[in-house]
């Protein structure tokens, strides 16, 4: 079987990656590792922050054209909280995603996750979330997660996409993430004004917004050490939730897409 995992930017994948050994593929225009497990392939792919389903379509194009596709999807990565009992470091599954607008191809602004998949995430400890949000852009400070908490009770810029472009290809699909910033807590800086054209945080640019305003600095900092606890938490979750996700599916005799 092979399991596609997503990750925004390196920084979410650097830990997992750091506790076992994934090989860099050379698959132009896309950043993508391997790691085998018994008879399994796991891909890897940073897709960059938003929506860039086009690199998920783009990889899941060349699978296709070999000899079978991915079975299962998973979109990862760092998220924030839109529910106070939400803590930093928690590890949240989606039974549901919304993006920010109506899809054409699907008809609605909503997914419905792999039960199943689900359920193999809640028995290792992950909380389940009635609903992720695929947002538009960085939430930055808590009025506006507080705004959006009646929608959902996670934040994030690409689960939907990615489960999107899975399921139409014929994988089952589920959102797993970690907290690295509570529903009461604001950014420390506006990270909408930090983005490259290659849709990663940008050092210069996260520099320049710190030099307007150098109090900025020690919560970035604060920050910055949140986010890397999270991502390490997210690497431990994942691979134990991975390697049971290869048993089990490789024990079921056909793969059923849920995608209502």
């Amino acid at each position: 079987m092979r399991v596609l995992v997503t990750f925004a930017v390196e920084a979410e994948f650097a830990p997992w990656r750091a506790r076992r050994k994934f090989v860099r593929q050379n698959a132009k225009g896309l950043r993508l590792w391997k790691r085998v497990i018994g008879n399994s392939e796991i891909f890897v792919v940073l897709t960059g922050i938003g929506d860039n389903s086009a690199n998920v379509m783009e990889l899941m194009m060349r699978v296709a054209a070999g000899d079978r596709c991915f079975d299962v999807c998973v979109s990862s990565g760092l998220a924030g909280a839109l529910r106070l009992d939400y803590h930093l470091n928690d590890i949240v599954v989606a039974t549901l995603l919304k993006s920010n607008f109506v899809h054409a191809d699907v008809g609605r602004d909503w997914l419905e996750t792999d039960t199943q998949l689900v359920e193999l995430a809640v028995a290792h400890g992950a909380k389940p979330a009635r609903a992720f949000y695929t947002a538009e852009k960085v939430l930055t400070t808590a009025e506006q997660k507080s705004l959006l908490a009646t929608k959902a009770d996670v934040v994030e810029m690409e689960s939907f996409d990615v489960v999107k472009e899975g399921y139409a290809w014929g994988a089952r699909g589920v959102a797993i993430r970690a907290i690295s910033d509570r529903a009461d807590e604001d950014l420390p800086i506006d990270f909408n004004r930090t983005m490259s054209s290659d849709n990663r945080v940008s050092v210069p640019r996260v520099l320049a917004e710190v030099a307007k305003n150098p109090g900025t600095l020690a919560p970035l900092i604060r920050f910055g050490k949140q986010s890397r606890s999270a991502a390490e938490a997210l690497a431990r979750f994942l691979e134990a939730y991975v390697n049971e996700l290869v048993q089990l599916v490789a024990t079921q005799d056909s793969v059923q897409v849920v995608a209502r």
